[in-house]
């Protein structure tokens, strides 16, 4: 005969456990149909109460529960000791029991807490500052280092069906966002260092340290990147730890995933900015880019320009594509003559008066330095849009 799951269930359980430390005695509880739901004594448990009780002597004092609608019995089998337990003291015991439970078990947990403070933090709610400190210092979260968001979309696997229905149990959600987490902890194997929550969607963040000693083991030769900016800094080092996270995580839940990056910004504010560009690049990349990819905005190319809705982004991103160019000069006028006379090299060669050759040569130069080749039509577009974004920045300040 099977027995009753769900939260009644898991109540009674806990209910026949401190009851039976309290009184000094054996407790079953009983479902309405007589069967043994749960019990101090695991051997009881699925039997149909008048088996399990034929080995007494004496009656059990028995009391009402309930719960959620749901009704049952709990039996205080005689002490050892043959002591006697009134009908009113086994009542009063029960109910103080059930109630104490089902507060405890209404409570949010640390892991619960912990998402919800992450899932704030990184929507704009932060307010005082001390007090979001003293808060993730409680959560066992240090936000003293500078980090940046890695946000995880694994949606396809922490919501996908099991086939019993249209969608996943509460309980299975639980147990698929915890496995990505502890993949991802596991990962980079720093799990005072590397901060994870799961915030709905089936998506994780990762509020991962982005200073140079933190991303050192994916630096590479390039080390960090002087790119002018702290906001673009260690971001080829932080997209290699990405790929190799994807990489892990595919491998540990054997689905499609992809991740976006966000920027470092300062401050506890800068949180929700790097969320955001990481919001936006997720978004965007499986666009135009499909799943299975790590996306940041420096790599999407013409849909970055397009697709971010934040102005001061798409300035901040063209000022970093061209920051490059910045020590060179002779570099962006060439590149500017180039677009004004329609990417035509005799011509751009003779408004420069310079040799076709050496024209060359400073495309070349502008495609290394930058990573676009003017000559290439998509690269050719990104460089114009940062020109124009950029120019349009200066003369309004």
């Amino acid at each position: 005969m099977a027995v009753m799951t769900g939260r009644f269930g898991h109540i009674a359980q806990r209910v026949s456990e401190r009851t039976a430390e309290l009184l000094c005695a054996p407790v079953y509880v009983l479902d309405s149909r007589g069967v043994v739901l749960a019990s101090s004594e695991p051997a009881a448990l699925g039997q149909l109460a008048d088996d399990a009780l034929a080995h007494l002597e004496q009656e059990p004092v028995r009391v009402s529960v309930s719960l959620d609608g749901e009704y049952g019995e709990a039996l205080v089998l005689p002490p050892p000791g043959g002591e006697t337990i009134s009908q009113r003291l086994a009542q009063a015991v029960v109910d103080l029991m059930v109630h104490q439970t089902t507060v405890v078990d209404s409570l949010p947990n640390q892991h619960e807490l912990k998402n919800k403070f992450i899932h704030d933090l990184l929507h704009g709610a932060v307010g005082d500052e001390a007090a979001i400190f003293r808060q993730a210092q409680i959560l066992g979260m240090d936000l003293a280092p500078p980090r940046a968001v890695i946000l995880i979309d694994a949606s396809e696997y922490i919501l996908a069906s099991d086939g019993s229905g249209p969608k996943p149990s509460e309980a299975q959600v639980r147990r698929r966002e915890q496995l990505v987490i502890s993949s991802v902890v596991g990962f980079f194997m720093l799990p005072n260092d590397t901060i994870c929550g799961y915030i709905g969607n089936g998506e994780v963040a990762v509020l991962k340290a982005s200073n140079t000693r933190s991303l050192r083991t994916w630096a590479g030769d390039e080390g960090a990147q002087d790119t002018g900016s702290p906001s673009w800094a260690n971001l080829h080092a932080l997209k290699r730890a990405a790929a190799a996270l994807l990489s892990r995580l595919r491998s540990d839940t054997r689905s499609p995933a992809s991740i976006g990056i966000g920027r470092y910004h300062p401050g506890l504010g800068g949180l929700g900015q790097s969320y955001q560009d990481a919001r936006a690049a997720l978004s965007l990349g499986r666009r135009f880019h499909g799943p299975n990819c790590v996306h940041c905005l420096d790599a999407l190319g013409i849909a970055a320009f397009v697709g971010v809705p934040d102005e001061r982004t798409k300035v901040d991103l063209a000022t970093h594509l061209l920051s490059p160019l910045d020590s060179s000069p002779e570099l962006l006028e060439t590149v500017e003559a180039f677009f004004a006379q329609d990417c035509c090299p005799s011509k751009t060669a003779h408004t420069l008066s310079i040799h076709r050759n050496t024209l060359g040569y400073r495309l070349d130069k502008i495609g290394s330095l930058t990573g676009l080749d003017p000559r290439h039509f998509d690269a050719a577009v990104q460089i114009r849009l940062a020109l124009a974004l950029r120019s349009l920045q200066s003369s309004a300040a």
